[in-house]
């Protein structure tokens, strides 16, 4: 466990490693002043804004890291080691190098962090990492991954897909984006067409609680516990002093390289504070509601069903819905519930639009291959599906970063987003399939406000044209190769829907 001594160590060489801080900018002497001004003005409402380039979404985050005052809880499904990885962790250890209090929450099953760099990181007396569900990848040899998959199938394939990144309790982010290259439009060859909300308020201050939840959780392990087993079902890593350092003088020296953290983003973060002045102004201020689900979803244990409190709460927008919904939705496998749902609301006059991503686009052949066994039934419905291509035309718009790449990289749905009769607004994790209704921990906000649900449906309708799209009844297959085509009807046969 950690040591008092270890952890007075740290904090006292930290004080030099440090003490340049590459995006710390002149600012007034409280850069949150802008946010405790609104939310002075707005007492028990949120402020709600759509994040919905790549760009905005990270210096957002990097603008928020840099100015917290007291403490950052962040909780991620996905946190990779490559470059938007590596400068995010690296600007959340100059955070805690002020004093601020970081706590992370990240799932096990896709997390490739070196075992010495996840220990390093907890040293920090500021910081502290645990992992939810470890079952698969930290701490745990490949023989006990297997033992944990046939022991518990249901505990192995429950994950928490929340996305979360709160700041001093008072202003949050919230969506689709994982903390990895092709969520912020930095990944050459493949990326995320995604979507974030950023909140100021209330609803910033129930997604603590909920963080809070899942940290009390006995899923939530603390990182060092699961290095310290001896035998064979756990891994037995240990990190020195000299190792620790040696690890944060590596992550601040890779965020001082321009090749690695470009100049004009460091331009574009320091001047982020007139941009948040703005971004204040433009706010939708009004009631916001934070949905979630509660740590291991439900109550299930040896089934795969179970539904959880996300599930119901967009099947009740869905099923007050008078006049439209509009959805996007990286991967569209109904259950028989979410059918039925959508007939009655076909058979209220309801208009129904979805968009979904292509085999062409698509990044999960398995969940298309759900998609693709129900297609022509969900549109004998009446649902008017939408499929996204991988060279949309506005791609060039949406990849808004600095020196984007000459050759636009292929392009794939991520967003999560949900307007139901113009007035109210879904931004999220939650994929209309059986996964995120059954097995994965999922979170959102429902915006209550005609403004910012209407520039929502605009955003989604763009991405719905015939420039950007498919017709799913033009049969959208036809522009991918017969081979592609042949895996997927290979994962067609298998019974996987639920756990698509």
């Amino acid at each position: 466990m950690k040591t008092g001594r270890l952890k007075h160590f740290i904090a006292f060489a930290l004080l030099g490693i440090c003490a340049w801080q590459p995006l710390h900018a002149a600012a007034a002497p409280s850069p949150m002043a802008i946010i405790d001004t609104q939310i002075a003005a707005h007492p028990g409402q949120t402020g709600a804004y759509i994040l919905d380039t790549g760009k905005e979404a990270l210096l957002a985050r990097a603008w928020l890291a840099d100015h917290a005052e007291r403490s950052i809880e962040v909780q991620y499904f996905i946190w990779s080691s490559d470059n938007i990885g590596i400068l995010a962790t690296e600007a959340l250890l100059r955070a805690a190098g002020r004093g601020v209090k970081v706590r992370v929450i990240v799932d096990d099953i896709l997390i490739d962090a070196p075992d010495k760099f996840l220990l390093a990181l907890d040293r920090h007396p500021s910081v502290d990492i645990r992992i939810y569900n470890p079952k698969h990848q930290v701490g745990t040899p490949f023989y006990t991954r297997a033992l944990n998959v046939v022991a518990d199938f249901r505990g192995a394939n429950q994950r928490m897909h929340d996305k979360t990144f709160i700041v001093d309790g008072k202003v949050a982010i919230t969506g689709g984006r994982n903390m990895a290259d092709e969520y912020f439009d930095y990944d050459r060859e493949y990326t995320f067409r995604d979507r974030d909300a950023l909140v100021v308020g209330d609803a910033a201050q129930a997604m603590r609680t909920s963080f809070d939840a899942f940290w009390a959780s006995t899923l939530s392990v603390p990182v060092e516990s699961l290095y310290d087993g001896w035998g064979l079902m756990q891994k037995n890593i240990k990190v020195g002093e000299a190792e620790v350092l040696e690890i944060y003088r590596e992550l601040h020296a890779y965020a001082g390289k321009p090749e690695n953290f470009a100049p004009e983003v460091r331009a574009a973060i320091a001047a982020t504070p007139g941009t948040f002045d703005r971004l204040a102004r433009e706010m939708a201020w009004g009631p916001v509601e934070f949905i979630h689900d509660d740590p291991g979803k439900n109550g299930y244990r040896w089934s795969l069903g179970g539904g959880g409190k996300s599930s119901a709460a967009l099947a009740r927008l869905v099923a007050g819905a008078r006049e439209s919904i509009v959805i996007q939705s990286p991967y569209l496998v109904m259950s028989d519930k979410a059918k039925a749902l959508f007939r009655q609301a076909v058979s209220r006059g309801v208009k129904v639009r979805i968009l979904t991503n292509s085999l062409a686009s698509t990044d999960n052949l398995q969940a298309f291959s759900g998609y693709r066994s129900q297609r022509k039934q969900l549109l004998k419905m009446g649902l008017d599906i939408r499929e996204y291509k991988p060279d949309p035309a506005n791609r060039v718009q949406l990849m808004s970063r600095a020196n984007p790449p000459v050759e636009p990289p292929v392009f794939a749905l991520h967003a999560k987003s949900l307007v139901v009769d113009g007035r109210i607004a879904y931004i999220g994790t939650f994929n209309f399939d059986p996964r995120s209704e059954n097995l994965n921990t999922e979170v959102g906000v429902v915006v209550h406000h005609a403004g910012l649900a209407q520039r929502l449906q605009a955003l989604m309708e763009a991405d719905m044209r015939p420039e950007n799209s498919w017709n799913a009844l033009d049969e959208p297959d036809q522009y991918v190769p017969l081979t592609k085509r042949g895996h997927v009807r290979l994962w067609q046969l298998l019974p996987l829907k639920p756990l698509l």
